[in-house]
């Protein structure tokens, strides 16, 4: 029991206190150890008695009315002890109301109306969720994935971008603070070329490996099991997993394939607030990992790291063409590539690379940042969110901003949570000029658009979201794009002087200059940049597949 992750309910009724911990033991007593508490006091003392052996702690569920001490003034108190902890809320309906303003004041997870009965029903399944969210964030470190290699690499970098964007835990050692470290090179008797190394469990030491051999080590698939499927899905962000899970569900043979990892651009996300049907709001990892279970429950097959890299017509049957002589043939094929940020121009930043330049960010670089300065480039949403995850680790965030307004560009609950965090600092008409460093980020150089002053200033970070850039030469002069890339598709080929489209019959809103090729998501031309608009597009071009399929 006492290695076991603990559960504690809280209740000032004896007899409600027993039930609660009686259920949770039913369900949960193999993995967790469930404990009692009859006041807000005693749980607190149970709580610290846990903090001092240095055990952890994955559920405070607690009643709201009870005397001396309300239930959420308990879970306040858990929040600072034990940021990790799920919290949840016992309440009635009288109580809604303090509940949801929990959720903006101490990051409530969920308040459940009491009764509760039946549990199968209506207790276990959030609580379940609640617990798979904890697990995620604290792996068994036994059996995770560990790297070896210089913190200033290139490869480095990108094999860690790799694991965290996949959601595969993994342990960084780093040969030049690690004793641990420089001992498995020198048993592996690894060179300087061969890192990083990478420790899969139960698996052989890589060396530098590629994307592709990373995967194949981790068990994840990345070749097609079927010679045609009926829709293949060209990325895997939220319009591509949208549209994974309704065609998959509705009896296509369904198959998507992406070249880094489940979740695009919103999968790196720290925090998605706005997405309707989660009050407390949900991050990108956890919106990936739900969508990627529930396109796979429905037998929707996922090939990753696999780049695409040509398109082909044969008929009735479209090709995706995949670097290394692979191809996927299916009667119908959705692009959903998203965007990708665009490089930021700026004298030295390429010679950087990625040591200490970075586009997008992951929790795991967030927490790589504690007690240093970092510096934020853009104004949209995606950069709000990062700031203010960064900001939970560095000592000091500095948001660079082009325009004169903030507001002008990022939603309203981002700039004022901004304006209230004090570590994060707002500078805006600032640009970054230039960048220096001896094997990484030192220095960079910002520019007042106002003055033309520049100003040296010394960080190992920079994080840019700015911009957006598709990933489309690679379908060729037969998919009509704008000028920057984006796909035409519906009324747009239509109008478009350039586009011949072949067929009597219109084309389909989402359908691109070739029939049978759809778009949905960032990729398309005047798309409403949100992840709600983005799942709704891929949702609707599946009916449109559906109408396509019903005519060849």
């Amino acid at each position: 029991m006492a290695g076991k992750p603990t559960i504690l309910a809280v209740d000032d009724d004896p007899v409600v206190s027993r039930a609660v911990a009686r259920d949770l033991r039913t369900r949960y007593g193999a993995d967790y150890r469930v404990v009692a508490a009859v006041s807000g006091a005693e749980a607190l003392e149970i709580l610290a008695e846990l903090a001092l052996r240095d055990r952890p702690v994955a559920l405070v569920a607690t009643d709201q009315r009870m005397p001396g001490m309300t239930g959420i003034e308990v879970l306040s108190q858990v929040r600072r002890q034990s940021p990790g902890t799920r919290l949840l809320l016992l309440t009635a309906y009288a109580d809604t109301e303090v509940a949801i303003q929990a959720i903006n004041e101490i990051g409530l997870d969920y308040y459940l109306l009491k009764p509760w009965d039946p549990p199968e029903e209506r207790l276990y399944p959030v609580i379940d969720d609640l617990l798979d969210g904890w697990r995620d964030e604290h792996p068994d470190l036994s059996s995770v994935v560990r790297v070896v290699g210089h913190r200033w690499s290139d490869r480095s970098e990108e094999t860690k971008a790799f694991l965290a964007r996949n959601h595969v835990p993994y342990r960084w050692l780093d040969v030049e603070r690690d004793d641990e470290a420089r001992r498995m090179v020198e048993l592996a008797g690894a060179a300087i070329d061969d890192l990083p190394l990478v420790l899969v469990p139960d698996g052989e030491t890589l060396r530098a490996p590629s994307p592709l051999q990373l995967a194949e080590a981790l068990g994840l698939r990345t070749r097609a099991e079927q010679p045609l499927y009926d829709l293949c899905i060209v990325g895997a962000g939220p319009a591509g997993l949208a549209a994974a899970v309704y065609a998959a569900s509705e009896g296509l043979r369904t198959v998507v394939v992406e070249r880094d990892a489940p979740g695009g651009q919103a999968g790196q996300s720290a925090a998605i607030e706005n997405y309707l049907g989660f009050p407390k709001g949900l991050s990108g990892a956890d919106l990936t990992r739900r969508a990627v279970a529930q396109a796979a429950r429905f037998g929707a097959e996922m090939v990753l790291a696999n780049d695409v890299v040509g398109f082909e017509q044969r008929g009735p049957v479209r090709a995706v063409l995949l670097a290394g002589g692979g191809e996927i043939e299916a009667r119908a094929v959705l692009l959903t590539t998203g965007v990708s940020y665009r490089r930021l121009d700026a004298e030295g930043l390429e010679e950087l690379g990625a040591r200490g330049v970075h586009y997008g960010a992951t929790a795991s670089e967030a927490a790589q940042c504690q007690g240093e300065d970092v510096y934020v480039v853009g104004a949209a949403n995606s950069a709000g969110q990062a700031v203010l995850n960064l900001a939970r680790f560095a000592k000091k965030v500095v948001l660079l901003v082009r325009g004169e307004r903030l507001e002008d560009s990022m939603s309203h609950y981002l700039v004022s949570r901004i304006n209230q965090t004090d570590n994060v600092e707002v500078r805006l008409q600032t640009l970054v000029v230039g960048a220096d460093g001896h094997d990484h980020l030192e220095r960079l150089r910002l520019c007042d658009r106002r003055t033309g002053r520049i100003e040296e200033v010394t960080t190992s970070w920079l994080f840019v979201f700015i911009g957006a850039a598709p990933h489309t030469d690679w379908l060729g002069a037969e998919v009509a794009r704008d000028e920057k890339g984006f796909l035409l598709t519906g009324s747009d080929l239509v109008t478009a002087d350039h586009v011949r489209w072949p067929l009597e019959r219109l084309p389909y809103v989402l359908e691109t200059s070739v029939p049978g090729v759809f778009a949905a998501g960032d990729v398309r031309l005047d798309s409403m940049k949100r992840v709600a608009s983005a799942v709704g597009e891929g949702a609707m071009a599946v009916h449109l597949v559906h109408r396509y399929l019903a005519t060849v």
